[in-house]
């Protein structure tokens, strides 16, 4: 936003204070601009967009949400030209900062993060289905309605933006033959509901453990089963497919409280509308990936791929659809993709922590709770703390490094160490853990365990390079 003075005059009129700072915050997926602007006491967050539409039919959900007790961010103020907007401000850890944090401190998807999907979900019915008996759709934009015209543009987007611009080679016109086949079965489903149309990770903020829900400005007329499967397939939440069925039951479970439902087909839907909700956000990683050339967004392509795998590894593709699923297998084997799988896999590397100690104080604490890793003995080593000329020396020093590799015994023992290591890295990185501890103690962790934690840790960085963030601590030397 070029003039600032609009902003800080909504800001002043809405707090009574003055602008101290305004902090911008970063853009994602789409063009608005984001800013913190803070007083002396109160903060709110400042929303610029030239779409005026868009800021209309957002505005027209959050009062009518409020007025419901829903759990959005309040409307503070708003501009007379319909640009700007002010929103009370909901803080920074949304459910993915949540869900990545507490997945990186045990290795694994963790209960607390099942716990505030659950969460999240159970608010999920009460925007779809109570907030839609009043709400006015004839705000929506662009359409009013997920219908015919609202899916072809999805699937076109991701035929012109991700098949054609990823050079993944199919028959046009068998393949729109089936996306006519496959709309049509879409629109067969109930679509008597409010659509948030991006209920995903990122747009559910954690407030004292409580989700709140931003960023429905899309919303529209639909199915039910389109939010859950943006949330349970949003790609770089990465859930496992278990996590997914224990979820998917806990919103069938609320749902039930609200509407009569014929489970069976609408899990046929759903399966569905999983295959659509994925197939509109690879378009749009193609076109801010590969048309915009905006990398972050290549970043996601990996995760997408690996919950097509699952989708074909499990058997969830909806019959009916021949050429379509023999396309979206093709992106699971593409030489063109295996390259962004390749460069991108490890987005979050594997967190070692690599400790040399000394048994005299006891074995190093387990920070993730998983009281996993390897604790090598390296008091077999030869030790050069028996020396006078060591004593003011460690581990690190040229004297006792040259000293440990004289006798080859060090060396043997890291060879060997090293192979275990490699191959329990190997199996992290496949399996997408986090956290890895590996700690060489010996009598005085002076010595021994600090040159064997040093040739560790270069042999490691060299060999996986970014795949891994290694933490080197020499405990006794603190």
């Amino acid at each position: 936003m070029e003039d600032k003075y609009i902003l800080h005059r909504i800001f002043e009129s809405w707090s009574r204070e003055q602008v101290e700072d305004i902090e911008t915050i970063p853009q994602s997926g789409s063009y608005r601009e984001y800013y913190r602007v803070r007083g002396q006491r109160k903060t709110a967050i400042a929303v610029y967009n030239e779409d005026i539409k868009e800021n209309r039919a957002f505005l027209s959900f959050t009062k009518h949400f409020t007025s419901l007790r829903l759990r959005v961010p309040k409307v503070l103020a708003e501009d007379e030209k319909g640009k700007l907007y002010l929103l009370s401000d909901l803080g920074d850890i949304s459910l993915f900062d949540y869900l990545d944090k507490k997945r990186s401190q045990v290795g694994v998807f963790p209960g607390s993060a099942i716990e505030a999907y659950k969460a999240a979900l159970s608010e999920l019915p009460k925007f779809q289905i109570i907030a839609s008996k009043f709400m006015d759709f004839s705000v929506c934009y662009p359409r009013s309605a997920f219908d015919k015209q609202s899916i072809m543009w999805d699937l076109s987007y991701f035929k012109y933006y991700f098949l054609k611009l990823a050079k993944i080679p199919f028959d046009e016109q068998l393949l729109e033959d089936d996306f006519n086949t496959f709309t049509t079965y879409l629109l067969r489903a109930d679509s008597n509901y409010f659509l948030y149309r991006d209920f995903q990770s990122k747009n559910i903020m954690m407030v004292e453990g409580v989700p709140y829900f931003i960023d429905y400005q899309g919303g529209r007329k639909g199915a039910l089963q389109y939010d859950v499967a943006s949330l349970l397939y949003d790609s770089k939440a990465n859930i496992p497919a278990e996590t997914k069925d224990i979820l998917l039951d806990h919103y069938l479970g609320v749902l039930q409280k609200y509407l009569i439902i014929d489970k069976i087909k609408w899990i046929e839907h759903y399966r569905a509308f999983v295959l659509v909700r994925l197939m509109q956000a690879m378009g749009a990683y193609g076109f801010r990936g590969f048309y915009e050339r905006r990398t972050q967004f290549l970043k996601s392509i990996p995760y997408a791929l690996k919950q097509l795998d699952n989708i074909f590894k499990h058997h969830l593709f909806p019959e009916g659809f021949p050429y379509l699923e023999k396309v979206l297998r093709s992106l699971t084997t593409s030489k063109e993709l295996l390259r962004y799988r390749r460069t991108f896999n490890t987005l979050v590397p594997l967190n070692i922590e690599l400790i040399s100690f000394s048994y005299r104080n006891g074995l190093p604490e387990n920070k993730h709770g998983n009281g996993g890793g390897f604790v090598f003995d390296c008091r077999g080593i030869h030790n050069p703390g028996r020396y006078e000329r060591f004593t003011d020396k460690n581990g690190k020093d040229p004297e006792v490094a040259e000293f440990l590799r004289a006798g080859g015994e060090a060396d043997e023992f890291l060879h060997n160490s090293i192979q275990l290591v490699e191959q329990t890295i190997d199996k992290y990185l496949n399996r997408e853990f986090k956290n890895l501890q590996i700690a060489f103690g010996c009598t005085g962790g002076q010595h021994r365990s600090v040159y064997c934690a040093e040739r560790m840790a270069e042999n490691l960085k060299e060999k996986y390079e970014d795949k891994i963030r290694i933490n080197l601590i020499h405990r006794e030397q603190q």
